[in-house]
């Protein structure tokens, strides 16, 4: 049984595409690529079809994660009954998430730096509109996320 967990931020360029790549990436070196699909998407359709932000993508490439296939899509109803877990980067899209979600699937809802707790932070912040230090905060948290969620969730040898 694979738990499929889907990472959503606002235009699915920057945050949720990171996050998707580093977990798939950790899984892999873990031997644990088999147990956990992931996915990404955006709460809004602005950048719908195209790759992650090239800074983001720069910044992965320099810890060994590959995001060059990764596109662009918006969350979509299918994503409630199809994921196991939906973790937003932040609580606004979160929030969103609430609203569109319908009520027997609100439990699959959280942040997923609550997989995290160490670090501090609630909330992957946005690097967008900063510069490339941004990208590697964004790194940093999801790095820490995923490797707490891997760790929670991987089957027990």
């Amino acid at each position: 049984m694979r738990e499929r967990i889907l990472f959503v931020c606002m235009g699915n360029i920057c945050r949720s595409p990171t996050a998707e790549g580093v977990a798939r990436e950790l899984a892999r070196r873990r031997g644990l690529h088999d147990f956990f699909e992931f996915d990404s998407a955006g709460t809004h359709g602005y950048h719908v079809g195209n790759p992650p932000d090239r800074r983001a993508q720069e910044a992965a490439k320099k810890r060994g994660y590959d995001l060059s296939s990764l596109r662009a899509r918006q969350v979509n109803e299918f994503d409630f009954v199809r994921f196991d877990r939906i973790l937003a980067m932040d609580c606004d899209n979160l929030a969103l998430l609430r609203q569109a979600c319908p009520d027997e699937h609100h439990g699959k809802l959280g942040l997923f730096l609550e997989f995290a707790p160490q670090r501090g932070f609630d909330e992957v912040p946005d690097p967008y509109y900063g510069g490339p230090e941004g990208f590697e905060i964004v790194l940093d948290l999801v790095e820490a996320a995923a490797e707490g969620l891997l760790s929670r969730l991987a089957p027990q040898k």
